[in-house]
C-alpha cells in the first residue's frame, strides 16, 4: 500500500509511548489495540537510549508487520531508515522535513506536529504527508503549557489539504466534539494504552469514528 492510501484509510492512530507505559508489555498492548481497530502505529520513547529504542522498535515492527499495519517512528530518523519503517513523525524542533525527505525518500511517510495554522501551512509547503494537530485537550503524555482547542481543528479543516490527525487528550467522552469540529482522524495514547482492556478501548474509539 502506498503512503497516500495508508493515510487516506487510517482513522485511529495509536501512539505507543514507552515513557508512559514503562514496564508494560508493549508488544501485547500494541497487538491488542490493532485487533481493536488501530490502523496506524507510532512508537515514541523520548527518554530511551538509542539502543533501548532500537530494541523495542524492532519488537514492535514484528507485531505491525505481522498485522500488516504501518509503523511510524517518532523523531529518530536514523532508526526509521535502519528498520525500513513506513515513516517518521517529527516535532517542530526536529530534523527539517526537507532533510528527512532526502534521507528517507519520496515513498516514506513524514508527519509533523502542528500547534497553530502557521506551522500547519509551513509543513504542507515543505512536503509533510500529514499533520498531528494539537494538543486539543490536556493530556498526561506531555508537559503542556496550553491547548489549541477545537477552533484550530476548524481552521485546519478549512485551509489545509493534507491529512491530519487531532491529538491530545482525546477520549470517548470528548470525541464527538472533535469530530464535529472537522476531524475524522484521531491520534491517541492514554485512551487506549491506559485502559483496562486496550483492545476494547480501541474498538470503541474506532466504532465512533
Amino acid at each position: 500500500m502506498n503512503k497516500k492510501d495508508i493515510l487516506s484509510k487510517a482513522k485511529l492512530y495509536l501512539i505507543v509511548d514507552a515513557d508512559l507505559l514503562e514496564d508494560e508489555d508493549l508488544e501485547k498492548l500494541t497487538s491488542g489495540a490493532i485487533e481493536g481497530g488501530a490502523d496506524l502505529i507510532q512508537f515514541r520513547g523520548k527518554t530511551l537510549t538509542d539502543g533501548e529504542f532500537l530494541k523495542t522498535a524492532e519488537s514492535l515492527k514484528k507485531v505491525t508487520d505481522h498485522r500488516n499495519i504501518p509503523l511510524i517512528i517518532n523523531d529518530r530518523v536514523e532508526i526509521a531508515l535502519y528498520l525500513n519503517t513506513a515513516g517518521v513523525h517529527l516535532g517542530q524542533e526536529d530534523l527539517l522535513i526537507s532533510v528527512t525527505r532526502k534521507l528517507l525518500g519520496e515513498e516514506k511517510i513524514i508527519g509533523i506536529s502542528a500547534s497553530n495554522l502557521k506551522e500547519a501551512k509551513n509543513a504542507q509547503t515543505d512536503g509533510a504527508d500529514y499533520l498531528g494537530v494539537g494538543p486539543v485537550f490536556y493530556t498526561r503524555t506531555k508537559k503542556i503549557i496550553k491547548t489549541v482547542g477545537l477552533e484550530l481543528i476548524r481552521e485546519i479543516k478549512r485551509e489545509i489539504t493534507i491529512p491530519f490527525f487531532a491529538i491530545g487528550g482525546i477520549n470517548l467522552e470528548n470525541m464527538d466534539e472533535v469530530r464535529e469540529s472537522g476531524a475524522d482522524k484521531i491520534a491517541v495514547a492514554s485512551a487506549v494504552l491506559k485502559a483496562k482492556d486496550p483492545k476494547l478501548a480501541a474498538r470503541k474509539l474506532r466504532d465512533r469514528l
